[in-house]
């Protein structure tokens, strides 16, 4: 089975920048190709580009192909449900937004200890049984932003969920915060099937310092560096689908040469590379955005977080002349609240899945762009 799967929250933008604003006409060519090459499952939720993911979904693929011919993942916004009759108002937007009349897989979104008792509260854990009785929903699981422990509690008191979405990637594999193997290896145990988001983490491990980049150039020159990751996640038993949030064209048929007809596992040479590149990367991250952008949705100061990690980071790296960076530090702002408009509430700390201190670097940020 080919196990890459479309994820829809890092879609081509028609303006840099625009989160909202999809480039559809490029969606829809990369939707044909991944098509084409016998790829067949779509993951998109709620908010992902500003509401506009799912959307984009219906236009480029519902409305063009056989509902056959495709499969989709969507996810309860679980943190935005503040009373009962919220779920089910939810639920019937995401249909009419995709265009479909069934969800192949639905998620309860970024589970963790907080939204497992607001799901009780709310009892949704009875409606999306309903749903699934009705055959509104094929199969149900739920995606995970918490410690081992907490999953090992919800697959052990709800046995109904088949599938858990997991951050896996081999950098964040023995990662303390986000324990993605102790995660991996509870799922197993509960003989659940895993669908792993963030395999190059945000796009964080396609670009590497240059001694990690060497130890992979020496096993396979004509390899890029993103292969590895989702070679690294394929390779994982038990895994079904392997997403990745593809922006351009380049990206979907290097994931495509990747996984599809050719598709190798790692070897025992190539799993100790994988590990001595994961040592150096973790000496050398500066800050550990993936950009998944679930801290814009709590900030009053509307700051351009991982606008400005990205940048930082940049800054750090020398990855491109200083004057360019700072330029385009210069034309966030005006966009955007600045990092020393942070009033130091926290909401985005709450939200961040990477459980990144972003209070004290976007500190760093300011202190760095006002040299």
């Amino acid at each position: 089975m080919k196990k890459l799967a479309f994820g829809l929250m890092r879609l081509p933008l028609a303006a840099p920048d625009d989160y909202a604003n999809v480039d559809l006409e490029a969606f829809k060519r990369m939707a044909d190709r991944f098509l084409a090459a016998g790829f067949t499952h779509f993951d998109t939720a709620y908010f992902y580009h500003g509401g506009q993911s799912e959307v984009a979904l219906r236009e480029a693929v519902v409305r063009r192909y056989s509902r056959s011919a495709f499969t989709i993942t969507d996810k309860l916004p679980v943190h935005l449900v503040n009373e009962t009759a919220d779920v089910r108002r939810f639920f019937d937007e995401q249909l009419e937004r995709c265009g479909v009349d069934y969800f192949d897989y639905y998620w309860l979104h970024a589970m963790s200890q907080r939204r497992y008792e607001a799901c009780e509260q709310h009892n949704i854990f009875d409606f999306i049984a309903r749903k699934k009785a009705e055959g509104r929903i094929r199969t149900l699981g739920f995606s995970f932003h918490d410690t081992a422990e907490v999953l090992n509690r919800i697959l052990t008191e709800h046995p109904e969920f088949e599938y858990v979405q997991l951050q896996i990637n081999y950098l964040d594999w023995e990662n303390p915060d986000i324990q993605s193997r102790l995660c991996y290896e509870t799922a197993i145990r509960h003989n659940r099937k895993i669908m792993i988001m963030e395999p190059i983490k945000g796009g964080s491990l396609a670009r590497l310092p240059a001694a990690a980049e060497r130890i992979f150039r020496d096993l396979d020159p004509t390899a890029s560096m993103a292969s590895w990751a989702l070679r690294f996640c394929a390779s994982l038993p038990g895994v079904k689908y392997v997403l990745s949030g593809m922006s351009t064209y380049k990206q979907l048929e290097e994931n495509i040469e990747t996984l599809g007809d050719n598709f190798q596992l790692l070897s025992t040479e190539e799993r100790e590379a994988v590990n001595e590149v994961a040592r150096i990367v973790r000496e050398s991250v500066f800050i550990p955005c993936t950009a998944c952008n679930y801290c814009l949705d709590n900030c009053p100061q509307s700051i351009g977080i991982p606008h400005y990690f990205r940048l930082y980071n940049e800054l750090q790296a020398g990855t491109r002349p200083s004057e360019a960076i700072k330029a385009d530090y210069a034309k966030l702002t005006r966009t955007y609240g600045r990092p020393d408009d942070c009033l130091a509430c926290k909401f985005c700390e709450r939200s961040c899945p990477q459980h990144i201190g972003i209070v004290k670097h976007l500190e760093e940020v300011a202190a760095a762009f006002a040299e």
